[in-house]
């Protein structure tokens, strides 16, 4: 029996809230642990469609417990809105199911105010983060100035830290000619909402250890993906924080002994939201087709998706950095009907071949796919639940990726629906 890390391996909204929640069926714990109410993820149970930002995916489902990891920065304001939402489509979320971790750092309405600002001021030179806060908060906490869920705990010290945190962001609001913030205000926020989050805290590192030690199975579930991490992404145009598998240790407060699982999550092509390179971006029709007929708009803040081809060299790179063990290929259903399908096996970078997705954002700038085409099907793949139910042609595009990437396919999903899922291999068996 094996831990399991779930991660994107393309630039985020690659279906992982539906094989999350597939797999979610077989956990006892489902933890969240990095990101924050930036992330979002469709989960389509029977009839009934949730959106989650905040919340692990595990929640819709009784007899699971749900942790929010050290590694997430949280909103409280915006969690506490996400249960209640939640809530009214009839899921019990409370304390006994759901824990935060004492130690996460919060996301304040400030924080968001100073991400606004930032992006104005940058113009044309924008990175497209959503606005919600999420960079300055991981700031915050970086430079230990940060109001953690426990200091809610002991309003004697709020204030003082209050005090610390405004020092900084008000001569940073000045900077920009922007209105200071109102120390009493912050203050009065914190204390009201303190008593509506406070039950939810825990020290999560205990109680996943105890999970472990009773050989209950966790899932650990990544936000965004890995071409978005603060590392080993698009710099700069990326999320602040880890998107790879190894965060998932650190960001639940676990040794890392304890993940013996990776699977990335994929699109069978690739899409993007916001700015930074994307090498097999489509401005045709074509591009189009895929977003309409994938329905690509993010979940969280509504803003169409850029689509293109699979890049396989991304993928792969995305594998070898995040330890990623098998692939659960996703949408592969948008693909039906169109007569040829391109992969990207490499790129060019001023005329000379190369393969991988080089740091400097002026060389990704500058790179040129190398494609391999691919005969279409024009059968129908959606709703398939077995390899016999495939068009000899998607098997055979499928396969190809395996090998591009150098990593199999552990699952493959078919549509929306959780049980439209083919099952390779149990990434819990391991």
């Amino acid at each position: 029996m094996a831990n399991v890390a779930v991660v994107g391996a393309q630039w985020g909204d690659e279906g992982k809230g539906k094989i999350v929640d597939w797999l979610s069926e077989r956990a006892d714990v489902v933890v969240r642990f990095q990101g924050g109410h930036n992330a979002g993820h469709t989960l389509v149970v029977g009839n009934v469609e949730y959106r989650l930002s905040l919340l692990p995916s595990g929640v819709v489902r009784p007899g699971k417990l749900s942790i929010i990891g050290n590694g997430v920065v949280v909103d409280p304001w915006a969690l506490l809105g996400e249960i209640e939402t939640i809530r009214a489509r009839g899921v019990a979320v409370g304390p006994e199911n759901l824990r935060v971790a004492e130690n996460a750092a919060l996301i304040l309405p400030l924080h968001a105010q100073i991400d606004r600002a930032r992006e104005e001021a940058r113009g044309p030179r924008r990175i497209g983060t959503t606005g919600r806060g999420i960079g300055p908060a991981y700031e915050d906490k970086v430079g230990r100035r940060a109001i953690r869920l426990c200091d809610l705990a002991d309003e004697r010290s709020l204030d003082a830290k209050v005090d610390d945190l405004l020092l900084h962001h008000n001569a940073h609001l000045r900077g920009f000619g922007a209105p200071e913030i109102e120390r009493q205000a912050v203050v009065d926020m914190l204390r009201e909402v303190a008593p509506k989050i406070l039950p939810y805290a825990d020290p999560v590192w205990r109680t996943l250890d105890a999970a472990r030690r009773d050989r209950k199975r966790i899932l650990f579930e990544g936000a965004q993906g890995a071409m978005l991490d603060v590392d080993h992404g698009t710099y700069p145009f990326v999320t602040s924080s880890h998107t790879v598998a190894g965060q998932a240790a650190a960001g639940a407060g676990i040794g890392p002994s304890a993940i013996g699982y990776v699977l990335g999550i994929a699109k069978a092509y690739t899409t993007r939201v916001g700015s930074g390179p994307f090498p097999t971006e489509l401005h045709d029709e074509i591009g189009e087709k895929i977003g309409e007929r994938g329905r690509e708009f993010g979940t969280v803040t509504g803003r169409k998706r850029r689509c293109g081809w699979f890049d396989a060299v991304m993928v792969r790179q995305a594998v070898k950095v995040g330890g990623i063990a098998g692939i659960a290929l996703t949408k592969l259903d948008v693909l039906d009907g169109f007569s040829e399908v391109k992969v990207c096996t490499g790129y060019r970078l001023d005329g000379d071949a190369i393969d991988y997705l080089p740091a400097a954002p002026e060389l990704q700038a500058r790179i040129e796919p190398v494609y391999e085409t691919f005969e279409g099907w024009q059968e129908s793949t959606k709703g398939a639940r077995s390899w016999g139910q495939l068009p000899a042609t998607a098997v055979k595009y499928v396969r190809r990726l395996e090998e591009l990437i150098e990593t199999p396919v552990a699952l493959l999903s078919t549509s929306p629906e959780r049980e439209d899922t083919i099952l390779v291999r149990d990434p819990f068996a391991d």
